[in-house]
């Protein structure tokens, strides 16, 4: 119990730095920041630090990342330092996130991502399993993707779109909406539709849209 209480008393310390290296940087952005959205994630994160960081963040960045499903303010707050690549593209093969194509003669001979130890690959990662049991676009996409190339590679795949969300965020100060797991399955049947009609085409056959028949009446 002494030992619980001596690390409470070093965590509670480090918070009181973390604090006044934030309101230092809030100092320097003077400009105001937009209107805080309400917040999504009602109940504190495990471990999260006693010092309000969304509002912090918010102050400095201009963009609230806890928007992005899957993003709470702890784990904004850890990735915000990680993000200083000139690309999203730079950003995501950092974290191993990317295919790394092995290229010979020409052919792929591989596309299989890098191993990684880094920290906020494998939290992007446990955000992504998270978001996948939502009704979000993010978990539309996971759940899509890991029915077509299984569900490791769909955390992979759910982790790298994240990182970009959260990089375009923080570079160009976008913020984010979602639009929804309807909107993504609507996009992704048109997708589908603009492959087949073409094919259908070159084989003398034209696609006809069918109505759903209804029920049959219980008697």
């Amino acid at each position: 119990m002494e030992l619980y209480e001596i690390y409470q008393v070093k965590v509670a310390a480090c918070d009181e730095r973390i604090a006044v290296v934030l309101e230092r940087m809030k100092d320097a952005h003077p400009a105001p920041p937009p209107a805080l959205p309400p917040p999504r994630y009602k109940r504190p994160q495990a471990c999260e630090p006693g010092i309000p960081v969304r509002e912090a963040l918010h102050a400095i960045l201009g963009v609230d990342l806890t928007q992005i499903h899957g993003i709470g303010p702890y784990l904004a707050f850890k990735l915000v330092s990680e993000c200083a690549w000139p690309t999203s593209k730079h950003f995501t093969s950092w974290l191993s996130l990317a295919p790394h194509n092995k290229i010979s003669g020409g052919k792929v001979l591989s596309s299989r991502a890098r191993c990684s130890c880094s920290r906020v690959a494998a939290l992007l990662r446990l955000a992504a399993t998270a978001v996948g049991r939502t009704q979000t676009a993010l978990g539309a996409f996971y759940r899509r993707s890991a029915f077509r190339i299984g569900k490791a590679k769909a955390v992979a795949a759910t982790a790298r779109k994240i990182a970009v969300l959260i990089y375009n965020a923080l570079r160009h100060r976008m913020d984010y909406a979602c639009p929804g797991a309807s909107y993504y399955e609507e996009r992704y049947r048109q997708r589908v539709l603009s492959n087949v009609r073409p094919r259908a085409k070159s084989f003398a056959y034209a696609l006809q849209r069918m109505e759903p028949t209804p029920a049959a009446a219980v008697s």
